[in-house]
């Protein structure tokens, strides 16, 4: 009986010893954040121009370069999925009759395989569109904030 005493109060008193210890770490990170923070930049008296128009066209031809190299990759993937569902149909054929049942569940398969890719690919480079219109419209907006 004095076993199990033993190992409960042990429980208890490693709980509290990770317990203690995890309150510790959190007020080591509270104080070191309000210690170590850069608060030069709050009291900066000159006006700092956050975005400049130099800038700003930067990040609308990063926007543009990102999207046509995103959509490369789509169009990429997109023609991995093709060639795949193609070869496992391929394979499928000659690993059964010609004309066999199987074969041509296995080309209907590869056909609706490509048919989704293509689906898949122009929604997604739709939607890289739309994410780089919005981009860009943000950045026209942030330019024509600060010439007003």
């Amino acid at each position: 009986m004095k076993f199990n005493y033993v190992t409960k109060q042990l429980s208890t008193v490693k709980r509290w010893m990770a317990t203690t210890l995890l309150c510790m770490l959190a007020i080591a990170f509270v104080w070191q954040g309000a210690f170590f923070s850069n608060t030069s930049a709050m009291a900066d008296p000159a006006g700092t121009l956050i975005a400049s128009y130099d800038d700003a066209d930067r990040a609308q031809d990063k926007a543009s370069r990102d999207a046509g190299r995103t959509k490369n990759f789509i169009d990429d993937t997109a023609d991995k999925v093709k060639d795949a569902a193609k070869s496992n149909a391929s394979k499928v054929d000659q690993a059964t009759d010609n004309d066999s049942p199987i074969g041509r569940k296995a080309k209907k398969d590869a056909a609706t395989i490509q048919k989704r890719a293509n689906e898949d690919a122009s929604r997604t480079k739709e939607a890289v569109d739309n994410t780089k219109n919005v981009v860009e419209r943000t950045v026209e907006n942030i330019k024509d904030a600060f010439v007003k």
